[in-house]
């Protein structure tokens, strides 16, 4: 059986969404779920719900409530900080790496995103939103083909993008514009310094927001 025809196992079917749920603000940081309810919303058995707990509890993603319950971590400024400081070292990084093998189909495909990234914010769908601008940066820096930075991204992600709802939640609309277009035209010009400046800042201003809606008691 080829790679594509091969059935996914159940567990990591489960744990995809579980993961999901988290990275696009289904489950909001501090919010307690019961295990039997996540069974429920996932439409899968104990053993496979548990397995993704442990897997997601290992990684950040989520702590045990005791009672069967289990929340999304809620952010301190503290934890802001070292999150901030190690995506703003990570992922620049693969943006430059990137630059170097990036086909115009794929930039025409990060584009394409960016469009749905707009349009979510456009019409007020959060996960939408997270969900969009989850792919468009893991859609770039899997185009580096660093597979050891790229699972440190995508850890580091788990532990923040949540957080993004808050921000949402607080500012609306009201948040700065994201720099996409300008890490688009960089990948154009095939400009590897610019465009992990871009996401570089990015970053910087996602982390900013967050700051100020932690201050603000979001």
């Amino acid at each position: 059986m080829d790679a594509e025809n091969r059935k996914i196992p159940s567990h990591e079917v489960t744990y995809a969404r579980l993961r999901d749920m988290i990275l696009f603000g289904h489950l909001a940081p501090g919010q307690p779920v019961t295990i039997q309810g996540l069974i429920s919303d996932l439409g899968a058995g104990m053993t496979p719900v548990r397995e993704a707990i442990r897997r997601l509890t290992a990684e950040g993603a989520l702590l045990p409530q005791g009672n069967r319950r289990v929340a999304v971590p809620e952010l301190s400024a503290e934890m802001l900080d070292q999150v901030a400081y190690a995506r703003l070292a990570i992922e620049p990084k693969l943006a430059e790496l990137a630059a170097r093998k990036l086909t115009s189909v794929q930039i025409d495909r990060l584009e394409g995103i960016d469009g749905a990234v707009n349009r979510a914010i456009d019409a007020g769908k959060l996960p939408d939103y997270l969900a969009a601008n989850h792919a468009f940066h893991f859609a770039l820096y899997e185009a580096a083909d660093a597979p050891v930075l790229l699972d440190l991204a995508r850890s580091l992600w788990l532990r923040a993008g949540p957080s993004l709802r808050a921000v949402i939640d607080r500012f609306g609309r009201d948040v700065a514009p994201d720099l996409h277009r300008e890490a688009i035209a960089a990948m154009r010009a095939g400009d590897g310094r610019a465009l992990a400046h871009a996401i570089e800042r990015d970053i910087q201003q996602g982390v900013d927001h967050v700051r100020q809606a932690l201050a603000e008691g979001a």
